[in-house]
């Protein structure tokens, strides 16, 4: 019997398949398929030369970001380049520089060297106007992928096509002290399909409230506020997190003449329930240093107060955690606004799962009154809490009968103004619109009244009188 011994050459051959398939699927295991986009990409924060995209991927490996103004692309530009990397969760951003302002460009991505198989055609995104111009912003809060996978208030936001979208907390509901989940849950809603062309095409900005920043209320003594914010900087493409040396998720970012600062309500937060004093912070003392110095220096004319919680006192006495439990901050605030003669400034803020529109006046206070504009909930249960609650002005009667969306439409031309207006599950204005001049909002101005609705001014007047709000009087 002949007995067959391998060749020495067959041999290396075969261990040297070996090893490579050994490392090959070492490769896979970082790769966890093609090299393409795991979620994304995402526009982040726009500028008059330049724009971001975030993207997801499915690996450890290079990305690089490419650009045209045609979008067959005959003539490429190169944008940045980044790796992708486990520690951030496989997530980069990308920037593209040296454009020209309010221009449509053009954009795809290359993962290892190659485009992505599975999203063959470019997007598109448009670079800011350099200075004043006119200009939309959408914005809400609360969205919560296990209450509505489906989550139709995006398709409103693609037919009123905002040149910015803001995220004003609870952009998802994690409610976890574990990393990994917050990042599951990011993932998921940036996978929701009426949301990805949004994503695609309009600036994207954030800030944070409680459920993504841990569990319900949580505050500055969160055990995981480092890793939350890790994983809220991997996932968002804001132009800066904090300042100062002082971490948060709070900046500042001026559009079209425009300032908006927008502010992190839960890193340096005091507990909700400690007592109301002067030393009670919801902003800590950083970035409330911050806040003042920047609106001290701006000239725009409005300057846009961007907070998770609620400015009015609608809260006061329902045990929440918006500003009513911050007052002495809040008025502190205020009465800066109003010492240092800074005009123009207005509110937008979340949280509340109604929509509201509610005012601050200040006017009797050698102030001028001051509106917050409260879009809540994009994707969650609404809610009927405004039979326990009176704000100091509610200028239009709280929506609560769907998801909406609120949206600032700003005419910056030789006499400025801002409409604001609330749209619900099917594109529908739910109010009469509130319109502001910057003459509305200066030192010694009152304005509530006239701008309120007359049926909101009854009921005020009504709860003055010791009667209910709402007409059922207390016994």
């Amino acid at each position: 019997m002949t007995v067959l011994r391998p060749h020495r050459r067959s041999f290396l051959r075969g261990s040297l398949a070996a090893w490579l398939l050994s490392g090959a699927q070492s490769l896979i295991g970082q790769v966890r398929g093609y090299p393409r986009s795991f979620a994304g990409p995402m526009v982040g924060a726009p500028g008059p030369n330049h724009f971001t995209v975030w993207v997801k991927t499915t690996g450890a490996f290079p990305v690089q970001l490419e650009y045209s103004e045609d979008p067959t692309f005959r003539t490429v530009r190169k944008g940045s380049t980044a790796a992708a990397a486990e520690q951030n969760d496989y997530c980069v951003t990308l920037r593209a520089d040296g454009l020209r302002p309010a221009t449509r460009y053009y954009y795809r991505l290359r993962f290892n060297g190659e485009l992505d198989r599975y999203q063959p055609l470019p997007f598109a995104t448009q670079t800011m106007p350099e200075g004043p111009a006119d200009f939309t912003v959408a914005f809400g809060s609360c969205c919560r992928i296990q209450y509505d996978r489906l989550q139709p208030i995006w398709n409103v936001v693609r037919r009123i096509n905002p040149d910015l979208f803001l995220w004003l907390g609870d952009n998802v509901y994690a409610d976890s002290d574990a990393p990994d989940i917050l990042a599951d849950f990011y993932t998921q809603q940036r996978l929701v399909e009426a949301l990805e062309p949004v994503l695609r095409s309009t600036p994207q900005l954030a800030i944070w409230d409680d459920h993504d920043f841990g569990f319900n209320d949580s505050d500055g003594q969160n055990p995981i506020k480092r890793e939350a914010l890790h994983a809220f900087r991997n996932y968002w493409a804001n132009p800066a997190y904090g300042s100062g040396g002082a971490p948060g998720v709070w900046f500042k970012h001026s559009h079209g003449g425009v300032d908006f600062f927008f502010l992190d309500g839960r890193y340096h937060r005091d507990p909700s329930a400690a007592p109301a004093s002067p030393a009670k912070t919801m902003l800590g003392p950083v970035q409330k240093a911050w806040l003042k110095a920047e609106l001290a220096k701006s000239r725009a004319p409005f300057k846009v107060l961007v907070s998770g919680g609620g400015w009015s006192l609608a809260e006061a006495n329902g045990g929440g955690d918006s500003w009513a439990v911050y007052q002495h901050e809040r008025d502190e605030i205020f009465d800066f606004i109003r010492d240092r003669a800074i005009s123009g400034v207005v509110c937008i803020s979340g949280d509340s799962h109604m929509g509201e529109l509610n005012c601050i006046p200040r006017s009797a206070q050698g102030g001028y009154d001051i509106y917050d504009m409260c879009s809540s909930p994009l994707a969650q249960m609404c809610a009927v809490k405004q039979l326990d609650q009176v704000p100091e002005v509610r200028v239009r009667d709280v929506w609560s009968r769907s998801v909406n969306v609120g949206v600032m439409r700003f005419e910056m031309g030789a006499s400025p103004r801002l409409t604001y207006t609330l749209h619900d599950v099917v594109g529908k204005p739910v109010w009469e619109p509130l319109v502001l001049t910057p003459a509305d909002l200066r030192n010694e101005v009152r304005s509530w009244d006239r701008l309120s609705d007359p049926n909101e001014l009854k009921r005020l007047e009504r709860y003055k009188s010791g009667r209910g709000y709402y007409g059922s009087d207390p016994a």
